[in-house]
C-alpha cells in the first residue's frame, strides 16, 4: 500500500503540478474537502479558491477557478479551468 497520494493539477494550457504528497485540501462547490492516500473514490466540481498541497513541511498553494477533482485508486486529478500558483512574499 502506498503511503503518499499521487496528485496532478492541470489546466487547458499545461500541467502545473504532478507528484506524490501527504494531503490535498481543495474548494469543492459543496464545501472545502481534504484528500489523503487511499481516500474513497469520488468526483466533484471545484469552486473558486485555494488548492493546498501538503507534503511534509512543504506547502504549495494554487488559486483555481472552476473545474473538477477526481479521486480514484490511482490518486487525485484536478482539472482546473484556470489555476496559478500563489507565491507568498516576505516583507
Amino acid at each position: 500500500m502506498a503511503d503518499k497520494l499521487h496528485v496532478s493539477l492541470v489546466t487547458p494550457e499545461k500541467e502545473l503540478f504532478s507528484g506524490d504528497v501527504d494531503q490535498v485540501i481543495a474548494p469543492g462547490t459543496e464545501g472545502e474537502f481534504g484528500v489523503l492516500v487511499n481516500h474513497a473514490p469520488f468526483m466533484t466540481t471545484l469552486a473558486e479558491g485555494a488548492v493546498v498541497i501538503l507534503d511534509g513541511d512543504k506547502r504549495r498553494v494554487f488559486n483555481v477557478r472552476g473545474g473538477f477533482a477526481d479521486v480514484n485508486a490511482s490518486g487525485m486529478t484536478i482539472l482546473a479551468e484556470h489555476a496559478e500558483e500563489y507565491v507568498e512574499t516576505v516583507h
